[in-house]
């Protein structure tokens, strides 16, 4: 009996010894697994970083990205590659920062349309970039101005309104549920009028026709709006920002105008894989908001019409989704789909 005793005594030991040595040989691996991650995430990068535009080389957001990427290139000693991956509204290369490693090698540079609109606008999307990206910060504010033809007898927002409601008024976008189009939807709601989109394959054919006096007014991008304004053949009423431009300080906004609270803004921003180490995004936010910030990217910036703003990625991730349920909004409202 006694020598049964000692050997479940023995054997009880073993089985605990054998637990505590596992528990041991866990603990290690994860202590070693955490500081492999540390490390790697402290001398990041080591290699050149990808960063995905959803839109064709010559736009805004392509523009506006190889502005800054030599910048990255120079703070990070690695190459900061421009990969444009246009189609689907700018869903396909969301789609390609979603499912990429999340490793900080991967971002993506995108506009307000992919990130917040696109998932009220397309019924079959399968992923949702406000949900499933890490934001990392805002980049800039691509001012929108709201610009009319010089026959029409309006020279401010309110007199604007006031004729709409006697007459007829066409409002030109870029396409059905672009910014253009977005804004021309808020200012319906907000300033109870009725004026009618019409949608082009393009901003540039729709200036075309402003500029010509097929259509009336326009809620354009600065870059196309400006040299039009300066030589006078399109007026500037108003900026959709909710702070007046800084490269168009007497231009006032809607918000002021008489349409308060009044904002579209066609803000471009910058998020990676969702799963991305928070040091890793910490470190691409400090370097970015470093770039956006100094001197000669401000002035490249606001040249292009671009006003830096850039934020924390907290402050980002919170703007994303207040954007998302005000344009959600909009959509259903003005039932807008794009199947």
């Amino acid at each position: 009996m006694t020598f049964h005793t000692n050997l479940h005594r023995i054997s009880l030991t073993q089985i605990a010894l054998s637990n505590i040595i596992n528990s041991v040989c866990i603990f290690t691996l994860l202590v070693i697994n955490h500081q492999t991650t540390y490390a790697a995430e402290a001398i990041y990068p080591t290699k050149p970083i990808r960063m995905l535009v959803g839109f064709p080389p010559g736009g805004g957001a392509d523009i506006t990205a190889r502005t800054i990427a030599p910048k990255l290139t120079e703070r990070f000693q690695q190459q900061v590659i421009i990969d444009n991956r246009p189609g689907a509204s700018g869903n396909i290369a969301s789609e390609l920062t979603i499912n990429a490693k999340a490793d900080g090698y991967t971002i993506l540079f995108a506009t307000i349309g992919p990130i917040v609109v696109n998932q009220s606008l397309y019924t079959n999307l399968k992923f949702d970039p406000a949900r499933d990206l890490a934001p990392i910060t805002r980049a800039v504010d691509s001012t929108n101005i709201l610009v009319t033809h010089p026959s029409l007898p309006v020279k401010n927002v309110k007199e604007l309104i006031n004729l709409s409601k006697i007459n007829s008024l066409t409002c030109g976008s870029s396409a059905v549920g672009g910014a253009g189009h977005l804004a021309n939807e808020l200012f319906n709601i907000m300033a109870n009028t009725k004026i009618m989109n019409v949608p082009y394959k393009g901003g540039g054919p729709a200036m075309v026709d402003l500029v010509g006096g097929q259509i009336q007014m326009m809620f354009a991008t600065a870059a196309s709006a400006i040299p039009f304004m300066n030589s006078g053949r399109i007026r500037s009423i108003a900026v959709t920002t909710i702070k007046r431009a800084s490269f168009l300080p007497d231009v006032p906004t809607v918000s002021e105008s008489g349409v308060k609270g009044f904002e579209a803004n066609n803000w471009y921003g910058v998020l990676a894989p969702l799963k991305t180490p928070r040091p890793i995004i910490d470190k691409l936010n400090k370097e970015f908001v470093a770039i956006l910030l100094s001197p000669e990217i401000k002035t490249d910036l606001q040249k292009q019409g671009l006003d830096p703003t850039p934020s924390s990625p907290d402050e980002f991730g919170a703007y994303i989704h207040s954007e998302v349920k005000k344009w959600a909004g909009v959509v259903k409202t003005a039932h807008i789909k794009i199947d």
